[in-house]
């Protein structure tokens, strides 16, 4: 790896606990130790493209996704266990051709079974879409190595472990005046937002859930942001059922647009499959193939910290213009409101498998 500090190209054992055996200095990753094989010149480079070179703040859950897209890409199951299984079971062969011990074929033989099934649980998917670092474990096996070397996140990245001003959503939730609501069950996203000064330049008051919508001291329009999974899907129904009469925008990407995208990419969180009484109201809701139902249902889904900072900001904003100088007082759905200008074909991608 390439020492972050004076750029020399350092083998394993010239940067014995981290630290530089050229200018001496202690780095944060190692890419040998680390779980996404991160490097400080990587994340570094990541976080800068995407807070757009410092000009927007971005919070740690939108790099863990992009930091964990290369992996989630692939799948490493079995990866090791698979090559040395071949390994040994080739000198193991060797071995029985030389020695003329027939039975450690046997042995061989067994060997490659195990080798062959883990290569043919790969090619029907096992292991793909799993993040080698938990969402919920970024902060702790990333960020804080980073921390205690640098003594703050890496640039442009919100300190939203060390908060140093009140909660993530207090620059809307419950604002008096608010001439809308948002409603985004993540707080991760409402922190980014709330961050950029976003609900408050619109006046928004921030809301998590259903019922905190209904409480919301608002009559106005509901705009509706959620991630593109079981729980997402329904959340726009449910808040129609809820606020009978009142206007509910979904201004989140259509799941048929993302899931064209190649630079869409999805991933599992197997402690949140949905349940089949979630899985039988989509059904009956209509509007989805059976392949989107059957990606739903084996937990599937792409997070809003997936979508580029800056280009979630510049929709949601120009989204909450709009609804707040009335010229869209009625309901519409996503397409004709929120993601209209995604594309449909890939463009550039910007992070990439960097």
């Amino acid at each position: 790896m390439i020492c972050p500090h004076c750029e020399r190209n350092l083998l394993r054992k010239e940067r014995p606990g981290n630290r530089c055996g050229h200018c001496g200095r202690a780095y944060a990753l190692d890419p040998k130790t680390n779980p996404l094989r991160l490097n400080d010149l990587r994340v570094r480079r990541v976080a800068g493209t995407l807070t757009d070179g410092g000009r927007i703040g971005i919070v740690p859950d939108q790099l863990w996704y992009a930091l964990s897209r290369k992996s989630l890409r692939g799948s490493e199951y079995g990866e090791g266990c698979m090559g040395t299984a071949f390994v040994v079971a080739g000198l193991v062969t060797v071995i029985a051709f030389f020695a003329e011990e027939p039975f450690l074929l046997i042995g061989s033989a067994a060997l490659v079974l195990v080798g062959l099934a883990l290569a043919g649980a790969r090619a029907l998917g096992a292991g793909r879409g799993l993040p080698p670092v938990a969402r919920d474990s970024f902060q702790a096996q990333v960020l804080s190595p980073w921390r205690s070397v640098y003594g703050a996140p890496p640039p442009g990245v919100l300190d939203t472990a060390h908060p140093t001003a009140g909660p993530a959503g207090a620059g809307g939730a419950g604002a008096a005046g608010a001439t809308a609501v948002l409603v985004c069950p993540d707080p991760a996203v409402v922190a980014f937002l709330v961050a950029d000064g976003l609900p408050a330049r619109h006046g928004l008051a921030v809301v998590r859930s259903v019922a905190e919508a209904v409480a919301a001291p608002s009559n106005g329009p509901v705009l509706v942001l959620h991630d593109i999974d079981a729980d997402g899907e329904l959340l726009v129904p449910r808040l129609r059922e809820a606020l009978p009469g009142r206007a509910v925008l979904d201004a989140g990407p259509p799941l048929r647009t993302v899931r064209a995208l190649p630079q869409a990419v999805p991933y599992r969180d197997l402690r949140r499959k949905p349940r089949p009484a979630d899985l039988r109201l989509l059904a009956e809701q209509g509007g989805y193939s059976p392949e989107e139902l059957k990606w739903l249902g084996q937990g599937w889904r792409f997070p809003l910290v997936g979508l580029p900072p800056a280009r979630l900001l510049a929709v949601v904003d120009r989204v909450a213009e709009r609804v707040g100088r009335g010229t869209d007082p009625d309901r519409r759905r996503a397409a004709e409101l929120g993601f209209l200008t995604w594309p449909e074909a890939a463009g550039p991608d910007p992070v990439g498998g960097r």
